[in-house]
């Protein structure tokens, strides 16, 4: 299986917007119809799917949402599909995703992060389709500042190309925008600053095929045919592997046992380098995240750069799942590119 990128958008090319986990309250459908307009506003149309419901924990039941985001991805017509944001149960979905299917179908983009990301790791390694880990769809309004990549821009790459970003300065760290309040806000408000950091100081200077996601969903996938990261490692990416993975809001002891899953199910084996997300999760008393981090990686002979712009903080990198990604981290060059080949 080698991984196969989806054609680049193009004007007038039709997004598809479903909710493989949570929907969207009827307080926030001004926000939803915002960041629609926002779609047509840059030349694309947009089809809003029936598993859209924000009454409960998930959307729809997990078969109706499954067969709603397959009809999607098997669809020519559709060349993008952008849930409106994550949520608690994507998982829900993946024993009905046709994926036999959807290795011989051609590609179609999936962008998204946090639950999402239960739901791209397995498009990647499992049936081979390159995906963007960034932005949500509610998210999709705000700029994303320099030297980071929006989403749409990355999308309309030609296959083969290649886009460069960097490490941001500024940061989200404390709340979020009341998009109830203000559903037409599209300028984020920074609270802090920061740059990329090496768990053990030394520069850092790495490649490999880029994988990963929000620690919390994405270590359920650990050991499963959904997430068998080291056979995906071993057949198809001879490279070696670049790691992106977050955490989102669980205590630094949670945190460390859901590494160690990843470990013990071969996830670092291939590893050339793990970029960690910045996080506002809880430490554990006496155990911090960094500790999470070191309890798993530190006696592995294997880069680990924290405070990397890929989770719950703004901004987000777009990180395109199976791209070749060469990371330098050395001082002020704190660099990202990645090769859509």
């Amino acid at each position: 299986m080698t991984v196969r990128f989806p054609e680049p958008l193009q004007p007038g090319d039709l997004i598809g917007v479903t909710s493989p986990s949570s929907g969207v309250p009827e307080a926030l459908r001004p926000r939803l119809e915002l960041c629609l307009e926002h779609l047509r506003a840059q030349g694309y149309r947009a089809r809003v799917g029936e598993c859209m419901s924000g009454a409960g924990v998930v959307s729809a039941p997990a078969g109706e949402r499954a067969a709603e985001l397959t009809a999607m991805l098997l669809d020519p017509q559709v060349r993008a599909v952008v849930p409106p944001w994550g949520g608690e149960l994507a998982v829900e979905v993946l024993p009905h995703l046709d994926l036999d299917a959807l290795r011989q179908a051609e590609p179609t983009w999936v962008v998204g992060y946090s639950d999402l990301s239960t739901v791209l790791l397995p498009l990647t390694v499992t049936a081979g389709w390159a995906t963007l880990h960034g932005h949500n769809l509610l998210d999709s309004p705000y700029r994303s500042p320099e030297p980071l990549a929006h989403w749409l821009d990355v999308v309309t790459l030609p296959r083969g190309d290649s886009v460069t970003q960097g490490a941001s300065r500024q940061h989200r760290a404390h709340g979020h925008d009341d998009w109830e309040d203000d559903p037409a806000v599209v300028e984020r408000t920074w609270d802090s600053t920061g740059g990329w950091q090496p768990l053990d100081e030394r520069p850092v200077r790495a490649s490999g095929r880029l994988v990963g996601g929000c620690i919390e969903t994405v270590s359920v996938l650990a050991g499963t045919p959904y997430g068998d990261v080291r056979a995906f490692a071993e057949e198809h990416a001879p490279e070696g592997l670049v790691l992106h993975l977050e955490a989102a809001e669980e205590p630094a002891l949670a945190i460390a046992r859901h590494l160690w899953r990843m470990r013990l199910a071969g996830w670092f084996d291939h590893a050339n380098a793990v970029l960690v997300g910045r996080t506002t999760a809880p430490d554990s008393d006496g155990f911090t995240q960094r500790d999470a981090v070191r309890s798993v990686l530190g006696d592995l002979d294997v880069p680990v750069v924290l405070d990397v712009d890929c989770g719950h903080v703004p901004p987000h990198l777009s990180l395109v799942g199976g791209a070749l990604a060469e990371v330098v981290v050395d001082g002020d060059v704190q660099q990202l590119r990645q090769l859509l080949a």
